[in-house]
């Protein structure tokens, strides 16, 4: 009885450990999420990144934390105070959020199933679809 507990303390603790966030280095993120970095956060220094359930978390010292899954692909990028590379926004989005916001910068973008949410240095979250197309907001 006594072998068959410890037998089952050790494999609970090593579901913990597995399942737990784990420190990578930026050469051990997929080859996609560094090329990423390298592209829209040159001269941003890497700081620290995570592994999660095979996603990843990176942030960089200037306070950008940025999300990305298995294959690299990025799914959000939260900017704090400054606004997110232009080239993250889709151009439906950017015409929408100047055109109705034009004192507001874009400071986190998210992926969503059906398209995306943005919010803006007001902390205001708008909601767009795949297309771009606004449809609604959540402050």
């Amino acid at each position: 009885m006594k072998k068959v507990l410890v037998l089952l303390l050790s494999v609970m603790a090593l579901n913990v450990y597995a399942f737990a966030d784990r420190p990578v280095t930026f050469a051990q993120l997929p080859q996609k999420a560094q090329q990423f970095i390298t592209k829209h956060f040159s001269g941003v220094e890497f700081l620290s990144a995570t592994m999660d359930d095979g996603e990843y978390e990176v942030k960089l010292v200037d306070g950008t934390e940025i999300e990305f899954t298995t294959a690299g692909e990025w799914k959000k990028v939260d900017c704090r105070t400054r606004a997110v590379p232009s080239a993250l926004v889709p151009e439906a989005i950017t015409k929408y959020v100047k055109g109705q916001f034009p004192k507001n910068l874009i400071t986190k973008i998210e992926k969503k199933r059906n398209g995306f949410e943005i919010e803006l240095d007001n902390d205001l979250e708008l909601i767009f679809d795949k297309n771009g197309a606004f449809m609604g907001a959540d402050d």
